[in-house]
């Protein structure tokens, strides 16, 4: 539940922040009637969001156990990529972004409607399709679908509304801090879902070491202080579970060690409009 509600969380305040920049900036500048095709455009990604999570479930349903693995795998390889690289972008690109949308907007509004609609598609589709695949390889490590399905509910509409108090300007937030600490979180969480996918490539045999384990713990109990409930959350939340391969946790290991290192590093500053002052 807390891996997919900080998912959740992070990727749909991103899309919002994304939708109230385009919204406020043609409000300030009297083309509110334009809005119409900013939302016709949202609604168009998160359609497509939601039928991308619905392709990648049936998809992995209809496959045989050896290619549920295969899939399994390489999607979780794919998601871990992207969210990496979404981090380490939005960490380096925050401050811009303001000014970057808004010239998209310039730029569409004299081709007309259809350019306009694209323009907000787009913007929102990326974090959309990226919260769709790593969404979908965060249910395959955890297992279950109850909690990471009440915390993928619960951080979308935190997100949404955090978003919405933001450009009513009822609450302050410095988004540099926000979205820097839970890159933070992501890329752990990023962690256990590339240690999952080395698990089910050893399952397959694609990679070597599947019986030499670092640990098998056998989880005790169904309280909710039991240790079944503890390994249950670490499993996942960080991607450590009761039974874990010495290269599932060397992987681990040595992703969080590089990409945190490198994300720890100061990022180089960009003057750029805030978001109150797009409206």
């Amino acid at each position: 539940m807390l891996s997919t509600y900080l998912i959740a969380l992070r990727e749909g305040l991103e899309a919002s922040l994304i939708v109230s920049i385009l919204v406020a900036y043609l409000a300030r500048t009297d083309r509110k009637s334009y809005a119409r095709y900013i939302w016709a455009g949202v609604g168009a990604a998160v359609a497509l969001s939601f039928g991308f999570g619905a392709l990648l479930s049936f998809t992995s349903t209809t496959l045989s156990v050896r290619g549920e693995e295969l899939f399994a795998g390489v999607t979780s390889v794919a998601a871990v990529g992207f969210v990496t690289a979404m981090v380490f972008w939005m960490k380096r690109a925050a401050r811009g972004l303001g000014r970057e949308l808004q010239s998209k907007v310039d730029d569409a509004l004299p081709l007309g409607s259809i350019a306009l609609i694209s323009t907000a598609f787009f913007a929102v589709a990326r974090e959309g399709l990226e919260t769709a695949l790593f969404i979908y390889s965060n249910f395959r490590t955890v297992r279950s679908n109850t909690a990471p399905s009440l915390g993928l509910v619960l951080g979308l509409l935190s997100a949404i509304t955090l978003g919405l108090l933001i450009y009513r300007k009822t609450v302050k937030i410095n988004l540099g801090k926000f979205f820097t600490v839970t890159g933070f979180g992501l890329i752990t969480v990023a962690a256990g879902v590339l240690s999952h996918a080395v698990g089910e490539f050893q399952s397959r045999g694609d990679l070597p070491g599947n019986t030499l384990l670092a640990w098998n713990v056998a989880p005790t109990g169904t309280g909710v202080f039991s240790a079944n409930t503890l390994w249950t959350i670490l499993d996942g939340s960080i991607g450590i579970g009761s039974t874990l391969t010495v290269l599932q946790l060397i992987v681990w290991v040595a992703y969080l060690s590089i990409v945190l290192s490198i994300y720890s590093r100061p990022a180089k500053a960009v003057s750029t409009p805030s978001l109150a002052g797009a409206r």
